[in-house]
């Protein structure tokens, strides 16, 4: 199965590059996208994914305007060889710049039309690999790099055109390939030993001024921390390692939603920097966007050819909100960091954070358990 890119010398294993590595059938290779004006008023969040041990490509769009509402339309088809061109359907994804900027349209579905173009602010940042065992199983084993940049083009939802201004518009993105669980469910084999009881997640990449921040955190149950990155980017390139993050999320009462966090870590000096993380708006991504735990959704999964479908859903409804819980949430997200100096900085970008199951640092016993 050739493709354009084959005419590249950036092959790894002696096949083409439509043909993975690995036989795994959750290999996949993703983008995602988010933008928002800073307002907690609009935040849109949107990706591509192919899965080519499964035959299958795929592509969403999440918008929530800033209150009960949320609205997805999503894209799937037979995956194609040529990953030079990146489209599903009517959305695609051209790379103008690599590692600097892109462009995502989707032509008019369903009432929803984006024409967006990103422009990083700082140098892509690869992330430490991750690697997840559910017993001796592997769930993912995954690479990635994060960028947060700014927004410019237009959004139209059922007629109405919001202007994407870069000077308001911000958002971050990520790029990720490996193996993570895609498409239908798998025959569960024997029950895991010990079994999944939860994880605890923060993913936290943030523009100020001077640096970009990338902070990625994931616990087990019991606080034992699996992944620990956090780095900041300066205007000049320089990567500077923040050490070992202490992260303070402040819950709302009954829930398991954050209205903030507090985040305190040391810069190789040992100097002190301290961030003050709060939400603008929260969207569960598995709320039409695809990531687990979502019914209506699951990338990967075969629709059949040319398969495009809009969604909308009242977060509100005892339905949905009673899944909110047991899912990821991103947030609209602004920081304001300190330095042990005393200079202060405010940024903005992502707040993603997901407690699920157990964990008893923050006093949740089990899936069902809230904040005080």
């Amino acid at each position: 199965m050739l493709g354009p890119a084959d005419e590249f010398p950036i092959h790894q294993v002696p096949q083409p590059i439509a043909w993975p590595a690995s036989s795994d059938r959750n290999f996949y290779d993703r983008s995602y996208f988010n933008a928002h004006d800073r307002t907690g008023e609009i935040f849109l969040i949107t990706g591509i994914g192919y899965y080519p041990n499964l035959g299958v490509k795929d592509a969403f769009v999440l918008i929530n305007r800033g209150g009960d509402a949320q609205t997805a339309v999503h894209l799937s088809d037979a995956i194609d060889a040529d990953r030079l061109h990146q489209h599903v359907g009517d959305y695609r994804i051209d790379v103008t710049d690599p590692l600097h900027s892109l462009h995502i349209s989707l032509a008019e579905t369903e009432g929803i039309e984006i024409d967006l173009t990103f422009t990083g602010l700082f140098d892509a940042l690869q992330e430490m690999p991750h690697l997840m065992r559910t017993g001796p199983k592997v769930t993912l084993d995954a690479q990635r790099f994060a960028q947060v940049g700014t927004w410019q083009g237009s959004i139209v939802v059922d007629g109405q055109e919001i202007t994407v201004d870069p000077a308001t518009w911000i958002g971050t993105r990520d790029r990720s390939w490996g193996i993570r669980p895609v498409g239908e469910p798998e025959p569960a084999g024997r029950p895991a030993d010990p079994p999944f009881e939860g994880m605890w997640w923060n993913y936290i990449p943030m523009a100020f001024d001077h640096f970009q921040l990338v902070l990625i955190v994931q616990e087990s149950p019991d606080g034992f921390r699996t992944l620990n990155d956090c780095s900041r980017v300066w205007k000049d390139g320089r990567v500077e390692q923040l050490g070992w993050p202490r992260i303070t999320v402040h819950y709302r009462s009954g829930t398991r939603i954050p209205a903030g966090a507090t985040i305190e870590t040391t810069a190789p000096s040992g100097a002190a920097v301290h961030l003050e993380v709060t939400s603008r708006l929260a969207v569960p991504i598995h709320v039409g966007g695809g990531y687990g735990g979502d019914p209506d959704w699951t990338h990967g999964v075969w629709k059949g050819a040319d398969f495009t479908e809009r969604r909308s859903y009242s977060l509100s409804d005892p339905a949905v909100a009673g899944r909110i819980p047991f899912g990821v949430i991103d947030h609209v997200g602004h920081a304001v960091c300190r330095e042990a100096d005393g200079t202060t900085r405010e940024g903005w970008g992502l707040f993603e954070h997901g407690a699920l199951g157990r964990h008893d640092p923050s006093g949740f016993a089990d899936w069902l358990s809230v904040a005080p």
